[in-house]
């Protein structure tokens, strides 16, 4: 069992992997392959929409209509946006293929993570955010039997999650703002919650959005800036820093 590190308590029955190993693996030669992609409440955050879109050659508003729901999560005053499960008797994800995951490279980073749980702590006066990982199980996985061991760090370089994690990070920081309703009263899908969620989950509107209404001619933006923001990673960290401006107004 490892111990809390920094005297850092945890719930019950949850301990950190910090330093130490797991056993786990995947592969179409278990009984439980493709088993997880199936009747999941699948959250997506806005990076996983910006991958999903990309893979798939759809614009973000193609890939809302058609693979997302937006629901009720834990945030009262933002809505959660959803992986919509086909329409077929076992809900199976509607990118899952005889084979496996037909987007698997861009695949949401619940599904990279798995088998791991990542928490941030961000305590004040404990300087940077630092992430915990615990080992999560589901109970039909026969992965957890398998030989193959991992550490926490060879877990996140196999899985690609790096990159995962900075931009959720990011979008931590803007659910945060907007668990404090910062809609001046206006409720829910008022204008200022509808351009938020344009921005989060709805990049190419985004981008008309600036042109139409010049937005970017009213502010100091280098040559290089404006060009690196033609990319949508770059436009999604431009939209975070501008909505903040914005809701602060």
């Amino acid at each position: 069992m490892v111990q809390p590190e920094d005297g850092k308590v945890f719930p019950q029955g949850m301990e950190p992997l910090g330093k130490g190993t797991f056993q786990f693996a995947c592969h179409p030669g278990l009984a439980c392959f493709m088993a997880c992609c199936r009747r999941q409440e699948l959250i997506l955050y806005p990076y996983d929409v910006l991958r999903l879109k990309k893979a798939l050659g759809l614009s973000s508003g193609e890939l809302l209509e058609r693979h997302t729901v937006a629901g009720r999560g834990a945030n009262p005053y933002f809505p959660t946006l959803f992986l919509r499960m086909a329409d077929n008797a076992e809900h199976t994800c509607p990118f899952l293929g005889e084979g496996g995951c037909t987007v698997y490279e861009d695949r949401p980073t619940a599904c990279r993570t798995y088998p791991l749980e990542r928490a941030v702590d961000r305590s004040p006066g404990r300087g940077q955010p630092r992430d915990h990982y615990f080992l999560k199980r589901h109970p039909y996985c026969l992965g957890h039997g398998e030989d193959r061991s991992w550490t926490v760090r060879d877990w996140l370089r196999d899985q690609r999650l790096l990159d995962f994690n900075t931009m959720n990070d990011l979008w931590t920081e803007m659910d945060t703002l907007f668990a404090g309703n910062p809609w001046q009263g206006e409720g829910a899908y008022g204008p200022r919650q509808k351009v938020a969620f344009m921005v989060c989950y709805n990049l190419d509107l985004f981008r008309i959005y600036l042109a139409d209404h010049q937005i970017l001619e009213s502010m100091r933006l280098s040559r290089r800036e404006r060009q690196e923001l033609a990319g949508d990673e770059a436009l999604l960290r431009f939209g975070f820093r501008w909505l903040r401006g914005v809701l602060a107004a």
